[in-house]
């Protein structure tokens, strides 16, 4: 497959990519060194390769989920500006009145 300057177009279109039209020239060539790169990779013998699932072999270790109250709700609050006995309160940043 060849890319064209309608192909550079397109992909740049749908990367929502602004080039110019003095980079199309470049971006041909660059993109057909690619595919001609991914090409030769197609010719390689991988059928003893092993598909790569997760980057090590080891299992994940999971710790126990475990609730635990670290502070109080007073002692979070204490450096709050503005806050109630339970919430703290911020400035309002969504207008819906809209």
């Amino acid at each position: 497959m060849k890319i064209n300057k309608d192909t550079v177009h397109k992909v740049a279109d749908l990367a929502r990519i602004a080039i110019k039209d003095n980079e199309v020239d470049a971006l041909t060539v660059e993109m057909n060194k690619i595919l001609t790169f991914m090409e030769k990779l197609n010719e390689l013998d991988t059928s003893a390769v092993k598909p790569l699932v997760y980057m090590n072999e080891k299992p994940n270790v999971w710790r126990e989920d475990m609730a635990k109250n670290e502070i109080s709700t007073s002692e979070g609050l204490k450096n709050a500006a503005i806050h109630d006995e339970n919430f703290f309160f911020v400035p309002k940043i969504i207008d819906t009145s809209k």
